[in-house]
């Protein structure tokens, strides 16, 4: 116990005395005498030197500042765009406003396309630069280069002008153009492109609904199709653009046939036909039509895949008295007459407009109520009796069910313009027909395209078809209002579109002989007025529509056959009973159009115009 002790103050006394030598070794702070001259010329000498460095400051940032406000206001002064500023991609840097407006108009001179040829795999049409009138304000472009740097405040000047130096600025010039006559473009590339979608259609056949659903296909990308356009024509000044342009499309899926919507369209029920007379108006008779069978079953005969058409039937509850009971009161004034001509000796042609006619005939229509020609007309079918007659499809001449049948829709179309009644949807052929003028046509295909107008009149309309010894007739009957307008119609080609000759090697055929396989026909453009007149002063002048019919190639086989001098004599005298016998052909069965494009009731000529 007593060794245990003695340690632990041996202990203490080392930790004690290391604490003294730890203390002692601490150096002692020295203390500032403040009275000394040494400790002032010290702090005097500081003070110096912050003042020194102050007064540089000072002066540099005063130097910067005047130097940026001389560069500022030598730049305001200068009547010169700054540096680093380009208009749609054109440098105009240093420029005056005079120069650098030249130098614009310039460069868009040299570089503009006038016209855009446009395709989608085998259509192709042109664009005509005039069409859009197509403006550049060129000067509201370099106003805003001018005024870039020249602001009220001098400082974000500076800024921007140095800024505007390293990064560059491109100011755009903004372009006015017929926003109408552009929609008709992207109007009709959208209903004339191969391979588009259709969607579902219905139509009422005696007392049956039929349902024929939609098919996958392409559809215009409008947007990228409209910039494309503008950007080919306006767009890029800095270098010339290329002249043909690929249409934009995308793949699209038909919509979901609805049919509850669809019974909702044509459910009604019974009505009798009658004439209020205080105010006086025509109640027109309605047939009652319903579905046969319960909604839960009509949709399950749509829900089923894969099927080309849907019948569903219907419950047809006939009104007591019809229009035609009320007699001519109902009716009793011609609004419009219309007709064309057609070769009633091509019978199969001539069923098809008979047909298409007889449906048309006794349409009545309301106040605001629209007709749509492939609802009230139907799917052209073998079933619904229509033939096959000469078409064109894709250019050529090829045998179409239904041929003919535009004719009727053409017809009545110029029908409907004289009664003047609104027209909310019409489409013109792709190639010129025989039977009406570039402009006054409108083209039918079912599903695709349709023809519609709307009664815009205060009173019932009706129609009135006929289809015999080769004319075709269409009436609309009505009662005249208070204010009746004269009503005529203008159309008339403003350009002509030389068709191309394609020539083949045919080797069937002997060296040196040549063979006209398709006749070619120009194209055009074309514009229709309807013009109002009351007590014979023009009042109105409405523009109908700006059309562009494309051209048929011509296309002629080259004999490439080696063949001795007899054989030739053989086959020159077979060659030319060919063309004979094709020559008679043409003339004794004429080319006739279908529901998409011309269907002439003559022969196409055959031009001298070679490419």
């Amino acid at each position: 116990m007593g060794k245990e002790k003695n340690l632990e103050r041996e202990d203490k006394d080392i930790i004690l005395e290391e604490s003294k030598v730890k203390k002692e070794k601490k150096p002692k702070k020295t203390k500032v005498n403040k009275n000394t001259q040494e400790y002032l010329d010290q702090l005097m000498k500081r003070r110096k030197k912050i003042f020194v460095i102050s007064i540089i400051v000072i002066i540099l940032l005063f130097v910067i500042a005047i130097a940026l406000t001389a560069f500022s206001i030598v730049a305001s002064v200068n009547n010169k765009i700054i540096s680093g500023v380009t208009i749609n991609g054109v440098d105009v840097s240093g420029l005056t406003v005079n120069e650098a407006e030249e130098k614009l108009n310039k460069q868009i001179e040299e570089t503009k396309i006038n016209e855009l040829n446009i395709e989608y795999e085998d259509y192709k049409n042109t664009i005509i630069r005039d069409d859009l009138n197509i403006n550049y304000s060129v000067k509201n472009a370099v106003d805003k280069a001018y005024k870039i740097g020249r602001d009220n405040n001098i400082i974000l000047n500076n800024f921007k002008i140095i800024g505007t130096f390293f990064s560059k600025e491109d100011i755009r010039i903004e372009t006015s153009y017929n926003t109408e006559m552009m929609d008709s473009i992207v109007e009709d590339v959208s209903t004339k492109l191969p391979g588009l979608v259709v969607e579902y259609t219905y139509c009422i056949e005696d007392d049956e609904l039929i349902i024929t659903p939609g098919k996958a296909g392409i559809a215009l990308n409008e947007e990228e199709f409209r910039n494309g356009i503008l950007n080919r024509f306006a767009g890029n000044i800095l270098n010339k653009d290329e002249s043909i342009m690929k249409i934009p499309v995308v793949n699209k899926e038909p919509d979901d046939i609805d049919i509850e919507k669809i019974y909702e369209e044509i459910h009604t029920e019974p009505q009798d036909a009658y004439i209020k007379k205080d105010p006086f108006e025509i109640v027109v008779d309605k047939d009652g039509v319903d579905f046969d069978i319960s909604m839960e079953e009509a949709k399950k005969i749509v829900s089923e895949k894969g099927k080309e058409e849907y019948i569903i039937p219907l419950k047809i509850t006939k009104a007591k008295k019809t229009v035609k009971d009320l007699g001519s009161k109902a009716f009793p004034d011609r609004l419009s007459r219309y007709s064309t001509r057609y070769d009633a000796s091509n019978r199969d042609r001539s069923t098809n407009l008979e047909l298409s006619a007889k449906k048309i005939n006794g349409t009545v229509l309301l106040p605001g109520e629209e007709f749509s020609y492939n609802k009230v007309v139907g799917k052209r079918t073998i079933e619904n009796g229509y033939k096959n007659a000469a078409v064109f499809s894709n250019g050529r001449v090829e045998d179409g069910l239904g041929g003919g049948i535009c004719q009727i829709s053409t017809t009545l179309y110029n029908a409907v313009l004289l009664a003047n009644l609104e027209i909310t949807e019409r489409r013109n052929h792709s190639f010129v027909t025989s039977y009406e003028d570039p402009g006054r046509d409108a083209t039918v295909v079912y599903g695709v395209q349709d023809f519609k107008f709307k009664n815009s009149r205060k009173y019932p309309v009706k129609i009135e078809a006929s289809v015999k010894n080769g004319v075709a007739t269409m009436t609309v009957m009505g009662i005249k209002e208070d204010v009746e307008y004269d009503v005529k119609i203008r159309a008339y080609k403003t350009a002509t579109i030389p068709y191309k000759t394609e020539k083949r090697k045919n080797a069937n055929l002997a060296e040196g002989k040549e063979k006209v396989i398709q006749s070619g026909t120009n194209g055009c453009k074309a514009v229709c007025y309807r013009d109002l007149y009351l007590d014979g002063k023009k009042v109105k002048t409405e523009l109908l529509s700006r059309d562009t019919y494309s051209t048929m190639k011509r296309i002629v086989e080259v004999g490439t056959k080696k063949t001795n001098k007899k054989d030739t004599t053989t086959s020159d005298k077979k060659d030319d009973e060919a063309d004979e016998d094709e020559k008679d052909s043409e003339e004794k069965d004429p080319v006739k159009e279908e529901d998409e494009v011309k269907e002439p009731d003559t022969p196409v000529p055959e031009t001298e115009t070679e490419e």
